[in-house]
């Protein structure tokens, strides 16, 4: 490597950046013939931030500061390359070696660059650059993606108005990235607060693209090799818990946004103008939208468990999910009450219990009855989520879940004990004669209306 750097040094920067990853690419593709999965060391990493994300080796040295010209033609070598290398496991090493975070000075400087390279690869539509950035979500911590979806959702819902038709486009040429994309952007939006409530263009388009085919949420976990347990602090397999909690806290949280009128009976301009007020209508429907595909997604999830052999062993909505996700909604219930928000409440829980016993139902949620009642112990009564939390008669254990795990829901509630025998027979009752069946009689039959 210590060679190809001395050579790599005599060039300008754009020239010197293709350079290096011709060189790298020739440097993987003799690896990966010998190991299916080669290790990256330090040098071929060091390497592309000296000379593609201008990062000195020397301390001392001050850092190289490429202007907006060379910088759009840098990306335009990347995205050439990318599209150019027909082998994709060449592509993906290249991609995990220029932008996996390393925890040093030069992330700053990597994930400003991904970032403009993903964008640049929705506008022209380079689809193996956004195969990489699929898988890239797929391997980095939560932290950098929400990042990189902060990056797109600012160039396509925020910059430019009407761009985001661009990013809409990207549904048909790369569902894998579709799905990673709204898995990073449900963990950047959480509803948390009036900044983080997701902007109605992002919105929209999420909801249409899931409605048309809403097995494009399960995209990563029907194609993924999974063990049971799953690595902490990386997006989940589905973004099935990100979007129950936007269904399940969207009716609270908007109305926070919503300003009240002031003592004169008069709204101030501010709140006049402010886009979000006027959009409770649109942004309901299209909640109400989005949380009939949830539960449409969650009952065939069965199904795809038992095929993967993960039926009782894998939650894809952990029950530490579930925990803050009431905890926040306890707090905004307390907190919009004296709003009169009685029925934005009573609709916020009534998804929860849907939810819930969907998933339930389809084994995605792990949970005992009795973690279920206590999770839900503090919310304010909900007459459907009460039927959820009492759960069923108990029955037989299934034969992928332990004792004590929620069986399906078609059973009478715990309410009602078995009925003890009674202790004398009733006499017979008198027969009755037998009727005659008339033919050509009609049953007067009225439907009820």
């Amino acid at each position: 490597m210590s060679d190809i750097r001395h050579s790599l040094l005599r060039r300008d920067a754009l020239s010197a950046a293709k350079e290096v990853l011709y060189h790298l690419d020739i440097y993987f593709s003799s690896q990966l013939q010998s190991a299916p999965l080669p290790i990256v060391d330090k040098g071929p990493v060091e390497l592309l931030e000296e000379f593609v994300f201008q990062v000195p080796k020397e301390r001392s040295a001050q850092p190289k500061r490429l202007n907006s010209l060379q910088e759009l033609q840098l990306l335009e070598i990347m995205c050439n390359y990318f599209q150019e290398q027909t082998k994709d496991s060449v592509r993906q090493i290249i991609f995990s070696s220029l932008f996996s975070p390393q925890g040093n000075k030069a992330d700053d400087s990597r994930m400003s660059l991904l970032g403009k390279l993903v964008s640049m690869a929705v506008a022209v539509c380079r689809i193996p650059v956004l195969e990489c950035a699929a898988s890239w979500l797929q391997r980095t911590p939560v932290l950098y993606c929400v990042r990189l979806a902060k990056a797109l959702v600012d160039d396509y819902c925020c910059l430019v108005p009407g761009s985001i038709q661009t990013l809409k486009q990207i549904f048909s040429a790369s569902p894998r990235f579709c799905c990673q994309f709204i898995t990073s952007v449900t963990a950047l939006y959480d509803l948390s607060s009036d900044d983080l409530i997701p902007p109605m263009d992002l919105l929209e388009m999420i909801v249409n693209w899931i409605f048309e085919d809403p097995r494009l949420i399960l995209i990563t976990f029907l194609n993924t090799p999974i063990a049971a347990n799953l690595p902490i602090g990386f997006l989940e397999l589905t973004p099935l818990v990100g979007l129950i909690r936007w269904c399940v806290k969207a009716p609270l949280a908007y109305k926070r946004k919503k300003k009240p009128p002031l003592a004169n009976g008069h709204v101030s301009n501010k709140v006049a103008k402010d886009p979000g007020v006027g959009m409770d209508r649109d942004s309901h429907l299209l909640y109400s939208k989005l949380h009939l595909s949830v539960l449409q997604v969650l009952m065939t999830l069965q199904l795809h468990l038992t095929e993967k052999n993960l039926y009782g062993r894998l939650g894809l909505i952990l029950f530490d999910h579930m925990v803050p996700l009431v905890e926040e909604i306890n707090r905004l219930a307390d907190e919009l009450n004296p709003l009169n928000a009685s029925q934005e409440i009573e609709l916020s829980l009534d998804r929860l219990a849907q939810a819930l016993q969907v998933a339930m139902a389809s084994g995605a949620l792990l949970c005992t009855r009795d973690d279920l009642r206590t999770l839900c112990s503090r919310l304010p009564h909900n007459n459907l989520l009460q039927l959820v939390i009492s759960g069923p008669v108990q029955q037989p254990p299934h034969t992928a879940l332990p004792p004590g795990f929620y069986p399906h829901i078609h059973t009478p509630p715990l309410g009602y004990g078995a009925v003890p025998a009674h202790p004398a027979a009733h006499p017979a009752l008198p027969t009755h004669p037998g009727h005659t069946f008339i033919s050509g009689v009609t049953f007067p039959f009225r439907p009820i209306r």
